[in-house]
């Protein structure tokens, strides 16, 4: 079903990124990555406004058009008391501009049945001490999904994803980091692009404007001391 459908991934050298492009490109689709690590891609920095015009103009005039936008690139994570006001800038503008700014530039490129699928997090609803630039981030793309779905209907849906624990480097846990999530293990960056390529595809034609957590079951779990196998420690 995605033959010579045309695929753009934003931080797509590594990760859930690379994991997207090898599964589109095994289903047959022309992926066009842009990653700011050297590489057989389109290299440059996404948080620059001429980068992603150049972008853009590039993919149209190769292609013509695009099928699927995949906003993945990852902001940079830092706290309040390290973060500065240029690093907490630039998370913003890799982790929400950037997306909407594409996708504004590519709105008119799409074909029938197009779709945007936003990266976010489950820290867009919890976080951890010192991460404050990364759910900010991932905060605001997850309001940026149902507004822009709201403002492409008819014409592109637009979804996000909130992965929880996905390990990229091939590291395999084993004891309390797998046994604490309810499936069992963490995740790998193929749940999610499997869960990407659904919801590009015509079954997932109802689907929009939604934000899905893929995350093993970790945050639907209730944590109170002496409970679950779980211990506050002072």
């Amino acid at each position: 079903m995605f033959t010579n459908k045309v695929v753009v991934i934003t931080g797509g050298a590594h990760g859930i990124g690379k994991a997207t492009k090898e599964a589109f490109e095994e289903k047959g689709a022309k992926v066009e990555v842009i990653d700011i690590v050297e590489g057989n891609h389109y290299v440059g920095d996404i948080s620059k406004k001429e980068v992603l015009e150049d972008f853009v103009s590039y993919v149209v005039k190769k292609h013509g058009h695009i099928d699927y936008l995949i906003n993945n690139a990852m902001p940079v994570k830092k706290g309040i008391n390290l973060c500065s006001y240029e690093e907490f800038e630039y998370a913003l503008k890799v982790g929400i501009t950037a997306p909407f700014y594409l996708s504004k530039l590519f709105k008119d490129y799409f074909n029938e049945k197009g779709s945007i699928i936003n990266i976010s997090s489950t820290r867009e609803k919890m976080s951890m001490p010192q991460s404050e630039s990364y759910a900010a981030a991932k905060g605001g793309i997850s309001s940026l999904t149902h507004a822009l779905a709201v403002s492409l209907q008819g014409k592109v849906r637009v979804n996000s994803i909130s992965p929880g624990w996905i390990e990229t480097n091939g590291v395999i846990y084993t004891g309390a980091d797998a046994n604490q999530q309810l499936v069992k293990r963490v995740g790998k960056p193929e749940d999610i692009a499997n869960l990407i390529l659904f919801l590009c595809s015509d079954q997932a034609s109802f689907i929009d404007g939604e934000n899905i957590c893929i995350d093993g079951g970790m945050t639907k779990l209730m944590i109170y001391h002496e409970e679950n196998g779980w211990t506050y420690k002072e």
